[in-house]
């Protein structure tokens, strides 16, 4: 059952992250190469830092290519859809920060547990610091690479408790399998911590303090 829910979260965080790597690609008007590179590199980037953190060499995307081979399709859909529909990407203008919020969240949440679980399945199980920076860098590292490429500011750094909210996402999936023992549990619970946190901050416009002058 546990490899279950973990694949579900796999697929989905890799789904989530290639639509929203896709679309900035488009925002951005890459050309099919571009969009592709930027849907693999947000779906699959965070799992590549985390596997050579914990000295999974070579990575699972080179082992196993299939989340790759998704996140590619996935690109050439959503680019071909808007190539031949030229229309499209004008309606979409208005919802884009809308769209790319909850599948950078879905993505976020997905991939945080994913990193949590693949830490302790490799051993770590009593390193609490280390667990919750492999969900972090699991969460964040995909989407941060994006960024970088499509040449603008991280999420991370600016967007309503992007980063916090994986770090207390993590926290909270080591607190509660300490309390449950229960993998699956904590595994949803710390999904619904990230996706509540996320939608509060949206809602309520939090952020971290900076500096605007």
């Amino acid at each position: 059952m546990n490899l279950t829910l973990l694949g579900c979260f796999d697929f989905i965080g890799t789904i989530a992250f290639a639509i929203s790597g896709a679309f900035v690609g488009v925002h951005k008007k890459m050309d099919i190469f571009g969009v592709n590179v930027l849907a693999i590199t947000t779906a699959c980037g965070g799992g590549l830092i985390r596997d050579l953190i914990v000295g999974h060499i070579p990575p699972r995307m080179f082992v196993n290519p299939f989340y790759v081979c998704i996140a590619a399709f996935l690109a050439n859909v959503v680019f071909l859809s808007l190539y031949f529909h030229q229309h499209m990407p004008r309606k979409i203008t208005p919802f884009y920060d809308e769209m790319l919020f909850w599948f950078d969240t879905l993505g976020l949440a997905a991939f945080t547990v994913d990193g949590v679980i693949i830490g302790a399945d490799a051993g770590h199980g009593n390193n609490i610091f280390l667990l919750v920076f492999l969900g972090f860098m699991t969460g964040v590292g995909g989407g941060a690479l994006r960024d970088v490429l499509a040449d603008q500011t991280p999420d991370i750094f600016i967007k309503n408790i992007y980063a916090l909210a994986s770090i207390a996402g993590g926290i909270s999936m080591v607190i509660l399998y300490r309390i449950t023992g229960s993998k699956n549990g904590c595994m949803i619970g710390s999904f619904a911590v990230i996706i509540t946190l996320r939608y509060l901050a949206r809602k309520y416009d939090w952020n971290l303090p900076r500096i605007t002058d």
